[in-house]
């Protein structure tokens, strides 16, 4: 068992300082090496750790020789959403513990890569989806466990955030850089606009899919087996680049791709059925949207309410907090009796950190595992194959090869989810 864990993070934008800074702030974690294909990215990011953490770690801007590096035990991915998993892959094929960020993938295939690397070299890698650790989603899957919603019976989740001026921002950026055009690569500096104005179907569905997936036991006992995905006409970006942007500017008159709303409905072996929404194009308030329901009872995000028969009053819904007070998992209520400050998104992003951590102190498998990756990523490119063709029902491979009806224990870490 390792005490310290020697860790490089590649990509180092405002996603991979944050995590940096976090992982840095850890007593048992050692930031070897800094890495971005940008070096100037990679400085900044060394200098903030020297600066909070107290020492200077390695600069680079070469990838693969920070993997040939003996004392590097784990990489922690945040770069472009499509250079995920190849640099997961890569990682895991030189035997390092791979986490990377959260983004949908570009085809079925890679995912499949990703589950041949897993399996030919037995070194695992984790998706760093934190929202599998949020309070609420946490406390609904002690719930789940522990029956109060009865059998289940249809979920509902999704990624419902107004992204307009970010996505605008993008194109901007690429229309202005000296080396990018929208005749050559549309939205390069910006990960979201590239997708959207490429691509049509739910590019972003793991920060609802995973927590859901968990309280379905989605590869450990069930599992997707089928999709459809429709989408909307595309008209929000263009509405609010008009209302907002000088009647002259080139991005005027740009069209997404993507349509402003997708909704993907999956159909599970045991008979549930999880709709997935993506949402990033018109005006709302931030929401994942999520609803669990089942023979007993349901809950609604949107409201926080709960209503549990035998519980709550005929046809009247409840508040949530008294519930989640009750039901709060073991890895919540460790640190709020702590009084530990837990840092970001509500604490969501040190515990995927630690959970990943620990689990290459151990030496054992993540939590969030290649399968669970897979399967959660496969939703983009399904969507997308569903969507080109109608809205017609897409099969949903099984990565597990069919073990998912015979699952392996459950593991004893305190960052468990199973």
């Amino acid at each position: 068992m390792k005490h310290k864990v020697n860790v490089a993070v590649a990509g180092l934008g405002g996603r991979g300082r944050y995590l940096l800074k976090t992982l840095y702030g850890m007593p048992d974690v050692h930031i070897a090496v800094a890495c971005d294909l940008r070096e100037d990215l990679a400085a900044r990011g060394a200098d903030e750790c020297a600066a909070d953490g107290g020492y200077m770690p390695d600069i680079s801007g070469d990838y693969e020789q920070v993997l040939s590096r003996g004392d590097i035990d784990a990489v922690v991915i945040a770069s472009s959403w499509e250079a995920h998993v190849p640099m997961a892959i890569r990682a895991m094929e030189a035997g390092k513990y791979a986490a990377f960020e959260v983004g949908g993938a570009c085809s079925v295939q890679q995912c499949w890569q990703l589950i041949e690397t897993y399996e030919r070299t037995h070194i695992p890698c984790m998706m760093l989806e934190n929202c599998c650790y949020g309070e609420t989603e946490t406390a609904l899957l002690n719930m789940v466990r522990q029956n109060v919603f009865g059998e289940l019976i249809n979920l509902e989740c999704g990624y419902r955030h107004d992204l307009r001026a970010h996505i605008a921002k993008g194109i901007e950026l690429a229309v202005s850089g000296p080396e990018h055009g929208l005749s050559v690569c549309p939205g390069t500096n910006n990960m979201r606009t590239r997708h959207n104005l490429l691509r049509m179907g739910d590019l972003y569905p793991t920060h609802g899919v995973g927590p859901m997936a968990k309280i379905l036991d989605i590869n450990r006992g069930n599992r997707f087996v089928s999709l459809t995905s429709t989408a909307t006409k595309s008209a929000g970006h263009k509405a609010w680049m008009k209302e907002n942007l000088p009647p002259d500017s080139p991005l005027v008159d740009t069209v997404m791709v993507n349509g402003d709303v997708s909704t993907t409905v999956i159909k599970c072996t045991r008979g549930e059925v999880l709709t997935v929404v993506h949402d990033t194009a018109l005006p709302r308030p931030y929401s994942r949207g999520g609803v669990v329901q089942g023979t007993k009872g349901i809950w609604t995000e949107d409201g926080n309410h709960i209503h549990i028969e035998g519980i709550s009053k005929e046809e009247e819904w409840e508040d949530f907090k008294p519930y989640m007070e009750k039901y709060r998992h073991p890895i919540w209520k460790r640190y709020n009796e702590g009084g530990i400050d837990v840092g970001g998104h509500g604490g969501m992003d040190y515990f995927i950190l630690r959970a990943f951590v620990e689990s290459v102190i151990s030496g054992a498998d993540t939590p969030i595992d290649a399968y669970d990756a897979a399967a959660w990523l496969a939703v983009t490119p399904l969507s997308e194959e569903s969507q080109a063709t109608g809205s017609a029902p897409v099969a949903f491979p099984d990565f597990t090869n069919g073990y998912f009806v015979c699952p392996a224990p459950a593991g004893t870490s305190a960052y468990c989810l199973d």
